[in-house]
């Protein structure tokens, strides 16, 4: 999956020796339930990974969360765990250049049919890579355009909940400085409705971007997108409105409204974008490091799209501080995106790193250490 772009840095391209991978579960409660047309969230699903590279006399740890959202992954933390621990054998005590073709389908193999697993892995390789290089991960991903790219301004998710909770919780955000809404939508065309404009009333100058995990038909989808415009709102855009694989469904919404439609769920390799865009299904698409089997899948997704003209949303599977500063660094070493949505720490109760991104409300901004600059947790 991930030998598609080969590191921007010939320093990460050097040869390491893999001596360690550990892997353990990782579950912070999050503030609300996170629900979605498809599913619920209490706390997250992911999978800590932490590795250790040496190159000559010098070693570095990296780290990589490996985030679940089933039924939208396949995997659960579960089987993360041990598609991690079973690819240990396999990997640790090879000598590798990480951005090789070769290495990729030595990936692949170690991780048949379990790209969250592997994007754990190789987002913590890579971590470590760059800590050996002495780069921040962007630079090491994206060059020249990713070492300048520091600054991330990102929306806040509101999950499906009354409407009256989700104009109190739209509230609390914006009184912290954000002013672009995530909604859930999906299960309910006439909820949705009171749902976004309760938010609406409450937060009158709020952007929306309208995400339904797959939840609707084409005529429920462009029903609902229909009476927000008629109610006053501004949708930047769609998220995947229809089923994955329902390509006709999609282009029926793309054609039938002015904001973008925004792939997921039905985009995560080259092949489902090349799909994807010759349908003419999306108009752009949501880059996340999971779906992708990891780091490079994304960017090389993220790099053929910018090509066609399609605008990005880099996004996460509800993770912690640990994943959103990975989604961070893929943003960062495509020069930006018009779509940020790397938000769910903010929905954690408790924040067990300290590193990566700083945080002023929506506005993330990214340092020099190297690597993911994210500290352990105990």
């Amino acid at each position: 999956m991930s030998g598609l772009v080969t590191l921007a840095d010939p320093v990460g391209r050097e040869r390491v020796r893999i001596e360690s991978i550990e892997a353990r579960l990782l579950r912070v409660p999050l503030r609300e339930p996170f629900v979605i047309a498809t599913a619920r969230m209490d706390a997250t699903r992911s999978v800590e990974v932490t590795v250790r590279l040496a190159k000559g006399q010098r070693r570095a740890f990296g780290l990589g969360e490996a985030a679940t959202l089933p039924p939208v992954t396949r995997e659960d933390e579960t089987l993360v765990l041990q598609s991690v621990q079973g690819a240990c054998a396999r990997l640790v005590g090879q000598e590798v250049d990480l951005g090789s073709d070769a290495f990729a389908r030595e990936l692949d193999a170690a991780f048949p049919r379990a790209p969250v697993a592997r994007s754990g892995v190789e987002v913590a390789l890579l971590d470590a890579c760059a800590k050996l290089a002495g780069l921040p991960l962007r630079a090491l991903l994206g060059g020249l355009r990713g070492k300048e790219t520091t600054r991330l301004t990102t929306d806040i998710t509101l999950p499906i909940s009354e409407p009256h909770r989700m104009a109190d919780l739209a509230r609390g955000w914006h009184a912290l400085g954000f002013a672009i809404f995530k909604v859930k939508v999906g299960k309910d065309v006439d909820q949705d409705v009171r749902a976004l404009e309760a938010v609406h009333a409450a937060v009158p100058g709020a952007a929306f971007r309208i995400d339904a995990n797959a939840g609707f038909s084409a005529r429920d989808a462009i029903l609902l997108f229909r009476t927000l415009e008629r109610a006053g709102l501004r949708v930047e855009c769609y998220e995947q409105p229809c089923a994955a694989g329902d390509l006709d469904a999609l282009a029926e919404v793309a054609r039938a409204i002015e904001p973008p439609v925004i792939a997921d769920e039905s985009v995560a390799s080259l092949a489902d974008l090349a799909r994807v865009a010759s349908a003419q299904a999306a108009d752009g698409v949501n880059l996340k490091i999971a779906k992708s089997g990891g780091l490079l899948g994304a960017l090389a997704v993220g790099l053929e799209a910018q090509r066609r003209g399609m605008p990005l949303m880099v996004g996460g599977m509800v993770e912690t501080r640990l994943g959103m500063t990975a989604g961070a660094h893929l943003a960062a070493a495509l020069g930006g995106v018009p779509f940020v949505d790397l938000d769910t720490a903010w929905l954690l109760q408790d924040d067990p790193y300290a590193g990566g991104y700083r945080a002023e409300g929506p506005h993330y901004s990214l340092g020099e250490e190297p690597g993911l600059g994210i500290d352990g947790r105990p």
